[in-house]
């Protein structure tokens, strides 16, 4: 699995003209499926992705989790984030999973970061044309893929 996360001030996701997700305060997350991954990549990633000290504490320090700050997340689907670019200018996504793999893993996903979160989340719609609004504050971007975890 691949994940762009955003510390954000504010995101949406919308769809055929409605919101259909929207926070303020937390982190949006862009994630990519491979058929290689595996429930262990979703625990993994979960746990980091909801400890990881990307908000400021009171010294101004990158110190605070997502889960510290009680902030929330938008999870977005994203199969070009498998891109692979090495040739020719037509990217191919051969590397993104099927929908019948990734649809499931995106909501075993979803239901890990409920759970290490606490609380509901904030979603895109699975292989919808979404539009994706944000407002990244720092900017502080940061791409975690679980192939390059050790």
């Amino acid at each position: 699995m691949r994940t762009v996360i955003q510390r954000v001030t504010r995101a949406s996701v919308t769809v055929e003209g409605q919101v259909i997700g929207e926070i303020e305060k937390g982190l949006l997350i862009l994630v990519g499926i491979e058929e290689v991954d595996t429930q262990s990549d979703i625990e993994w990633l979960g746990g980091k992705v909801t400890n990881l000290r990307v908000f400021d504490d009171e010294n101004g320090v990158m110190n605070m989790s997502i889960k510290d700050i009680e902030g929330d997340i938008l999870l977005v689907s994203q199969f070009t984030l498998h891109a692979s670019t090495k040739k020719g200018n037509r990217p191919s996504y051969i590397r993104a999973a099927k929908p019948d793999f990734a649809v499931p893993m995106y909501e075993k996903f979803i239901a890990q970061l409920e759970r290490e979160l606490g609380k509901p989340i904030q979603k895109g719609k699975f292989g919808a044309d979404m539009k994706v609004e944000l407002l990244n504050d720092g900017p502080v971007t940061i791409i975690i893929d679980t192939q390059n975890k050790e």
